[in-house]
């Protein structure tokens, strides 16, 4: 089983953070964790991500972003992205992190938009999609465990 996950999206900001907690809230004995292909390193997650966990009572407020690594891909398991675009080029650019690399939404064969910048709704959709994602990660990656 995987026991440690890498999140990947864009800014590290908005989507990959969201996942992180949520995956790390539904797998407790998992250690959890994200990073950005072009990170806004240092920066917290965005406040409308911030806001969309506490409303769930999920804390993101200690979040920093954080740019994707080799030593990052290394240490963990499996590594899931928002989009395809982003294993291709992580499949590209670390050879070796092939076969550990999942969307989050591949399950259903989509990708979870970037709302950064897209307004209210671009998020309240990204986290719909993240809701979709995470119940088949959960229930796949308990199956194996």
């Amino acid at each position: 089983m995987a026991r440690s996950i890498l999140v990947v999206c864009v800014g590290n900001i908005c989507r990959s953070p969201m996942a992180e907690v949520m995956l790390a809230t539904a797998l407790p004995d998992n250690r959890v964790s994200s990073a950005g292909l072009g990170a806004l390193v240092g920066e917290p997650a965005h406040p409308r991500s911030i806001e969309l966990m506490a409303e769930r009572g999920i804390n993101l407020d200690d979040h920093v972003a954080r740019q994707l690594s080799e030593q990052m891909l290394r240490e963990h398991d499996m590594v899931l992205t928002m989009e395809q675009a982003h294993s291709d080029y992580i499949s590209d650019n670390w050879p070796h992190a092939r076969g550990r690399i999942f969307r989050w939404g591949h399950w259903d064969e989509i990708d979870v938009p970037d709302p950064y910048r897209r307004g209210e709704q671009a998020f309240i959709d990204a986290l719909t999609l993240l809701d979709q994602g995470l119940e088949k990660w959960t229930d796949k990656l308990r199956q194996l465990g």
